[in-house]
């Protein structure tokens, strides 16, 4: 079984999503099926059919959040020493044409959110950054083609330091 990492806070996240699917997504969604029941022919009965499919995507989600949290491994942030790019850290690049300055948290696949800076370990990014140190060139590939960046500093991951 593989282990997904996560950070501290990013597990607490999809523990959090997970109670409130359980005991108050569940839940209301039973009542609307009930009181949908009551309206009559089910055949024809928009709110019963809507209500069911929100109810199969609700015991989806909660199957898959109950997987990834039997199978989260948090990664304890103190065990990093920050010398290389790893899960956990956060990588400020050049990008080595327009001399753009960047700043990546690389964190697993259930906390990644590009529009934060939050990019998965699996992620084309992330893939080219890992491993590499301070003054390093990465050659990352994109669907948009390949990018050349220079690592510049590279610290330990804060998720408190991330605008949300």
């Amino acid at each position: 079984m593989e282990k997904i990492p996560f950070t501290p806070q990013g597990l607490e996240t999809i523990k959090t999503e997970l109670a409130h699917l359980k005991n108050t997504e569940r839940l209301a969604v039973i009542n609307a099926i009930s009181v949908a029941r009551e309206h009559g022919d089910l055949s024809e009965n928009a709110e019963y059919h809507a209500a069911r499919e929100r109810q199969s995507f609700i015991e989806g989600r909660i199957s898959e959040l109950e997987d990834v949290t039997s199978r989260a491994e948090v990664i304890d942030a103190e065990k990093l020493t920050g010398e290389r790019v790893t899960f956990g850290t956060s990588v400020g690049v050049a990008d080595e044409e327009t001399d753009e300055e960047l700043v990546f948290h690389i964190v697993g696949p259930y906390e990644a959110d590009t529009s934060r800076g939050l990019v998965s370990t699996s992620s084309p990014i992330a893939r080219g950054l890992i491993g590499k140190s301070i003054g390093d060139s990465a050659e990352v590939h994109t669907p948009g083609g390949t990018k050349s960046y220079e690592i510049i500093s590279i610290d330990l991951f804060d998720m408190d330091r991330v605008i949300a």
